[in-house]
């Protein structure tokens, strides 16, 4: 056969592989082109996540009280009295830090400093403000169960008298509460209780902390433990500043 008889045979033969090229090119396309897809579609996700929002401006310290929730509990909280100023908007927080004048429980003026106490040298370093914290309890104990379950592996057994009809209960040295202890109503302890630090050398106050769950939140109030001499002042005041940072039934 000539040479120019065999060439259709060989056009036919070069254009089927050719074809076979280009299937397979074909074939391989479809993977790389989802692949391309896939990484877009996860840089354009990274790329809104990390994104910088537009902060939400903070409410004047002066505004009305604002709205907002602590693990699903409702409260009324006044701007002035957010330490944090990012706090101060409205809707749902993680925690929020407040203060308040005492004994007026009034938010402080913002460019006022803190207004000591007259009295005792040790009284008169002790600012004249109440604190609050609240807070997302998650999956801790309640306040009541650390009191039936916790703090009697820790406090001694017998409880010595303390001013105006209280308790103290001292903490072991050695446990996690060394240093504290539980000072309660002689009478009625679930009236009034908290767990307060020791006076420090010099002019170090002790703190006492009283707790309460509200819901899911956990409200802790943090005094100078000199106060303790005016318990039952302090013990209504907590029960007044709890209950108006509550939304009213009508609300």
């Amino acid at each position: 056969m000539s040479p120019i008889a065999s060439r259709p045979a060989l056009r036919s033969g070069s254009f089927r592989r050719h074809a076979g090229i280009r299937r397979q090119g074909g074939a391989f396309a479809l993977p790389l082109l989802g692949l391309v897809a896939l990484a877009c579609g996860a840089s354009a996700f990274i790329a809104y996540v990390l994104w910088p929002s537009w902060p939400v401006p903070a409410e004047a310290p002066d505004a009305p009280p604002l709205p907002i929730t602590v693990a699903g509990a409702a409260f009324n909280v006044p701007p002035g009295a957010m330490r944090v100023p990012v706090q101060r908007r409205a809707g749902a927080h993680e925690r929020v830090d407040l203060a308040f004048l005492w004994p007026s429980l009034e938010p402080p003026d913002a460019g006022a400093s803190p207004v000591a106490s007259s009295g005792t040298a040790a009284a008169a370093k002790t600012p004249e403000r109440i604190f609050v914290t609240i807070a997302s309890a998650g999956d801790t104990l309640s306040p009541l169960e650390r009191v039936k379950t916790v703090y009697p592996r820790y406090a001694t057994t017998d409880p010595v008298p303390g001013p105006e009809g209280l308790a103290v209960l001292a903490f072991r040295d050695g446990t996690p509460y060394q240093g504290e202890d539980l000072i309660y109503d002689a009478v009625t302890p679930d009236n009034f209780l908290v767990r307060c630090s020791r006076n420090g050398p010099g002019p170090t106050p002790g703190t006492c902390l009283y707790s309460e769950r509200i819901d899911g939140a956990d409200i802790i109030v943090r005094f100078p433990r000199d106060w303790l001499e005016r318990w039952r002042l302090v013990a209504d005041r907590i029960e007044r500043l709890i209950a108006a940072l509550r939304p009213s039934h009508g609300s």
